[in-house]
């Protein structure tokens, strides 16, 4: 059995990458663990790059906590203020022996309401909630099902990133630095 590490135990995130990696290696018969590790990073990341940074601690951290894990996956959700509108999106970082994958989500944007609660310091989480009178939506369907009436759910939403990470390990022909 080939074992996965997720640093996190958002039931979103283990879901995601267990589909993510059924999508990519339906042959395989894998067992998912998702663990607590620190994203060494704010609670709300507001850059790419901080939000990368999230992503990578947390698989890193996972490694170390779990060290005979075949993969492990980091997954961190982020903003980042691009003309006066917050863009969202999402990092997912794979560590699989000497190799790295990491892919980003799609981008959307956040309506005024939510986006002036972030600049009052909430979490994008916490904001949802309040605007949409909602309760722990960042473990249910998260910003994006909320702003598509769940045409799109935090989980669909974070699958084909996990997909996209994968490809090094699906193509090992290939150089990835």
């Amino acid at each position: 059995m080939t074992l996965v590490v997720i640093a996190s135990e958002n039931p979103v995130k283990i879901d995601a990458t267990r589909q993510g990696f059924a999508s990519m290696y339906p042959e395989t018969a894998f067992e998912f663990e998702g663990i607590s590790v620190a994203s060494g990073v704010s609670d709300q990341p507001l850059s790419r790059d901080e939000t990368l940074q999230g992503a990578l601690n947390r698989a890193n951290n996972a490694k170390v906590t779990v060290p005979d894990a075949d993969y492990v996956v980091g997954i961190e959700g982020g903003l980042e203020e691009i003309d006066g509108r917050f863009e969202v999106f999402a990092w997912v970082v794979v560590l699989h022996k000497d190799t790295i994958g990491r892919a980003q989500t799609g981008i959307f944007h956040l309506p005024d309401e939510v986006a002036q609660l972030i600049h009052d310091g909430q979490e994008l989480g916490h904001a949802d909630d309040i605007v949409f009178g909602q309760h722990n939506s960042k473990q249910q369907n998260g910003s994006i099902g909320l702003l598509t009436d769940n045409a799109l759910t935090r989980t669909s939403y974070y699958v084909s990133a996990v997909i996209m990470a994968l490809i090094p390990f699906k193509k090992p022909q290939f150089t990835w630095l």
